[in-house]
């Protein structure tokens, strides 16, 4: 062996990708053992070609070529396709059958954060695969290095002609503003606005990873002020935003109100209902009852699944089912696509329904049912501990003869509504969500949440204006 060995900071690898704050928990030498362990186990896993990609933020140029360095050594022939969104690189790897893909990528993260996602052949590298990367890194368990090869392929404009080919708008000339967040999506979706029909307004279009306009997450409403403002100044059609690396979708209809995830999702699986009747539509435990009610009434078998990016992708693939989608905005598509969360594709797809709407997108949003509730509430709870409070929740509920789906912590339906609670599988922090039809109703499931909560010894959250409407 050549000596080789390597501890990452614990608190780097994580559930669904290794991310830590540059300089102080990330470092250059990190993204080389990344590469050297990752390649070897491709390596053992008889594979040779690894596709690479970075996002825009200011770290990603120094960690990439360390990372392709350690994938080198490995033996690997790594294709670099440069930077772009996390999506490309997950469509350069389906199309160019390469046996593994990195992504540089900080996500939605602060801009002094970074990191790295990884797919092994053609599913996604999570959970105890990459404690074993990191238990191999310190044990040395390398393949012998050796003197694998590089070369840059630029896949931009073959990836924007694949998102233009599933257009399905008709030409009804729409008006849309988008908020690229000054993420990584930036020439691609400027090359994007540029082939699709319509009038289109680019916000924060140039890729910067300092973040100036504001933080790149969708799922914030307050991150969503700047386009709202903008749709309405223009009077558009839809807006659409994007978080850092495009692999998740914001959206706000004509009048400027926010679409959620689940919104979002009843939106796009009614379309995809009507080529593929009686089809399974997958959605997290976090997404309303609206969702799971309006895709039985539009033929479909709702499915309620865990939440994480990584196993809704393995459950669809399992499936077969054509459209999933996350509360937080990750949207996948294997109607047409490849069942990868692309929210550039998510975004076609989308103007392609609002084009051939007879009305508004707006009267769509509204005509669904309205039902009041919670926003994701999150609150501090030890690692160890947070799985053992869902574990005395989930058995006094049994043992009180409640309605509960334990998919993904606690799910309790009563004639109110229902409320969520769970263990969030990337932070040391508790979940909770609930749902009701009427106000009054929303206070006695917080009630209930709060009763639970207090008998395991967990202060409740702050609830205090945790009422939107939905």
């Amino acid at each position: 062996m050549d000596g080789f060995s390597h501890r990452f900071d614990p608190t780097t690898l994580r559930e669904y990708d290794i991310r830590g704050i540059v300089g102080r928990t990330l470092h250059p030498e990190d993204a080389f053992a990344i590469g050297r362990t990752f390649g070897s186990l491709v390596a053992a896993n008889g594979g040779k070609r690894v596709a690479v990609g970075y996002d825009g933020r200011l770290s990603s140029p120094t960690l990439e070529p360390e990372l392709v360095r350690g994938l080198m050594a490995s033996g690997m022939e790594v294709i670099r396709i440069g930077r772009g969104p996390t999506p490309m690189l997950y469509f350069a790897a389906t199309t160019l059958q390469t046996d593994g893909a990195v992504m540089v990528t900080g996500s939605h993260n602060p801009p002094d954060y970074n990191g790295f996602k990884m797919m092994l052949g053609k599913k996604p590298f999570f959970g105890k695969q990459i404690q074993e990367l990191g238990a191999r890194a310190e044990a040395g368990d390398v393949v012998p290095v050796a003197q694998g090869s590089e070369r840059q392929v630029d896949i931009t404009s073959d990836y924007v002609a694949r998102l233009i080919s599933d257009w399905d708008g008709g030409d009804r000339i729409l008006n849309v503003v988008w908020d690229n967040g000054n993420g990584a999506a930036g020439e691609v979706l400027q090359r994007l606005v540029a082939s699709l029909p319509g009038e289109h307004t680019v916000l924060n279009a140039d890729i910067d990873g300092r973040f100036p306009a504001h933080h790149p997450d969708p799922t914030v409403a307050k991150n969503l002020e700047q386009l709202i403002t903008e749709v309405r100044v223009r009077g558009a059609d839809v807006g659409i935003a994007f978080d850092g690396d495009a692999d998740r979708i914001g959206a706000v209809d004509d009048e400027g109100n926010i679409l959620a995830g689940d919104q979002l999702l009843v939106i796009l699986a009614r379309d995809v209902l009507r080529t593929h009747p009686g089809a399974t539509i997958i959605a997290d435990v976090k997404a309303s009852q609206v969702l799971f009610d309006e895709v039985q009434l539009a033929g479909g078998k709702p499915l309620m699944w865990r939440t994480g990016h990584s196993l809704i992708k393995a459950k669809m693939a399992e499936l077969g089912a054509p459209l999933a989608g996350e509360m937080s905005g990750h949207v996948f598509f294997a109607d047409k696509w490849y069942g990868f969360d692309d929210a550039l594709y998510a975004a076609v797809r989308l103007l392609g329904v609002v084009a051939r709407m007879e009305g508004k997108l707006s009267a769509v949003r509204d005509a669904l049912p309205h039902v009041v509730n919670t926003p994701e509430l999150r609150f501090d709870c030890d690692d160890r501990r947070k799985f053992q409070v869902i574990e005395e929740v989930a058995e006094r509920l049994k043992q009180s003869g409640a309605a509960v789906s334990a998919i993904d912590g606690v799910r309790v339906t009563t004639p109110e509504g229902w409320w969520l609670l769970r263990a969030s599988n990337t932070q040391a922090v508790l979940v909770a969500r609930a749902e009701a039809k009427t106000p009054a109703g929303l206070e006695t499931l917080k009630a209930a949440l709060v009763e639970q909560l207090e008998a395991s010894g967990i202060e409740a959250p702050d609830f205090s204006g945790a009422h939107a409407g939905h």
